[in-house]
């Protein structure tokens, strides 16, 4: 576990999933965790399903908080700083997973040698399987770099980078789950177009990209070893890869990623 006290800023689905992850790694108590929302049923049904302290005000988590977790949309973020500016100080630490938001912006915005680390999570954290990356700022300590890192760890895999790469993580891992979603749907639409019922078909597609994903991390063998392990000559496979190449599938998820990148940068250059 850990000593600190954790305060969220922003009680949406990440935060949510955040909270609940850490309590799920019994990394910290209920008790010991504080968010911030300003809609009152979020605020309640926070404090019903999980157990946590909740509040409508930014200012009681400063007051409560040792870590500062910013959990608000990109566009919130100049606001939310300037109302804390005089509440955040020496003693906190601020960690932004607002998508897009340098660390140069919120130091800009916060007292002189506040320490911030900026991080980019994904929604698995929920069930103990995030993909994120962080960067320091400049005052960061390497005691505060491995508290994000104990904390993130606990809820999936972490890497420490250096800020430049973290618009392209966002691109990648911070959107990607909602991109296997749909490839998830499609597998399974696929399977009910040739008789499977729904639910059958849902789970054998979303079991199949959990063992494909654990093949790639497990084996530590590149994925087009992989693909060629299951291509057979002549067979049902290399059928079904050629029209995946036919309907551009591997541009259209180099795109994705491409343009979910250019978008974060965008968000940080219009602040």
């Amino acid at each position: 576990m850990v000593k600190e006290k954790i305060g969220f800023i922003g009680g949406g689905k990440m935060g949510e999933a955040l909270s609940k992850g850490i309590i799920n790694a019994k990394l910290n108590t209920p008790d010991k965790i504080m968010v911030s929302d300003v809609i009152t049923e979020r605020c309640k049904l926070l404090t019903k399903e999980i157990g946590i302290k909740t509040t409508q005000n930014n200012k009681d988590i400063a007051s409560f908080a040792d870590v500062i977790i910013l959990a608000v949309k990109p566009q919130m973020m100049n606001e939310v700083l300037s109302n804390l500016k005089n509440d955040i100080t020496h003693r906190h630490l601020v960690v932004s997973i607002a998508a897009g938001i340098p660390i140069r912006f919120i130091e800009s915005r916060l007292p002189e040698g506040i320490r911030i680390i900026r991080v980019m999570p994904n929604t698995p954290c929920l069930i103990g399987a995030s993909a994120t990356a962080f960067a320091s700022g400049k005052y960061a300590t390497n005691a505060d770099g491995q508290l994000v890192f104990h904390l993130f760890n606990a809820v999936g895999r972490v890497f420490q980078l250096d800020e430049k790469y973290l618009d392209a993580v966002t691109g990648l891992s911070g959107s990607g789950p909602a991109y296997v979603y749909m490839i998830i749907e499609a597998l399974s639409d696929g399977g009910v177009k040739m008789g499977l019922p729904r639910d059958v078909a849902t789970i054998l597609a979303a079991q199949t990209v959990l063992g494909a994903a654990k093949m790639v991390l497990e084996t530590g063998q590149h994925p087009a070893q992989l693909k060629d392990a299951v291509t057979s000559p002549g067979g049902t496979t290399i059928e079904g890869i050629s029209k995946l190449e036919d309907g551009g599938l591997r541009s259209a998820m180099i795109n994705a990623v491409e343009s979910a990148t250019v978008k974060s940068r965008k968000l940080g250059e219009l602040l």
